[in-house]
């Protein structure tokens, strides 16, 4: 390697390498409020659950015991540091409207993903959506100073890859047969990103669409 050659940006030096750690937290909007997942929410949760939520989930959430045990791993995750999971409730009513997660939080790397989001019915076609999807990325950029983040969804999922795409991410690709689901349906995954770069332009555009909603 020619030690005089221009430095690009792929090995631009990052300023920051002190360790990625996503303590928990509640993150405040103007319709929702995030709050640490717990097993409290269980009930609320699963009063929540009718399968066509989870038709392009990586499982199907029937019955009290099956949100349990998809908490209880949530929780595990936590201690071990990869996740950070919430429960979303609405600010007015204080209802559990869903749960979503940072996940594959990369400690050396300081890159997360946000998913494992899923929605009651009452939620949908409505702001908490997209004012979740805010809070949670304005906290990983602007609090963690995280380099990257990642969204991932079924590629068949269309409802999902659009709500992604109209929030400003960039669609990197298809990771082919990457998973089993729902008892053992092979699933390819479509990746998308948001890079510390690009936040302040997704930022403006995701206040905008929350001014309109």
């Amino acid at each position: 390697m020619d030690p005089h050659a221009p430095v690009t940006d792929a090995e631009t030096p990052r300023r920051d390498l002190v360790p990625l750690v996503v303590p928990p937290v509640t993150l405040e909007g103007t319709a929702v409020r995030l709050v640490p997942l717990s097993t409290a929410h269980v009930p609320a949760l699963a009063a929540l659950c009718e399968p066509e939520l989870f038709a392009h989930f990586s499982r199907v959430l029937r019955t009290e015991a099956d949100v349990a045990d998809y908490v209880a791993a949530a929780l595990r995750a936590a201690d071990a540091g990869t996740e950070r999971p919430f429960a979303i409730c609405e600010r007015q009513s204080g209802d559990v409207v869903g749960t979503t997660r940072f996940m594959e939080i990369s400690r050396d790397f300081r890159t997360l993903e946000i998913g494992s989001t899923w929605l009651g019915r009452r939620a949908w076609r409505t702001r908490v959506n997209t004012e979740c999807k805010y809070l949670l990325l304005r906290h990983a950029f602007d609090t963690l100073a995280v380099m990257r983040v990642q969204l991932k969804t079924d590629r068949r999922n269309e409802r999902s890859r659009a709500a992604i795409a109209r929030l400003g991410a960039t669609f990197e690709g298809i990771l082919r047969n990457h998973m089993l689901v729902r008892g053992g349906l092979v699933r390819d995954s479509a990746y998308y990103s948001i890079l510390d770069t690009e936040w302040p332009a997704v930022a403006q555009r995701l206040s905008g669409l929350l001014a309109r909603e």
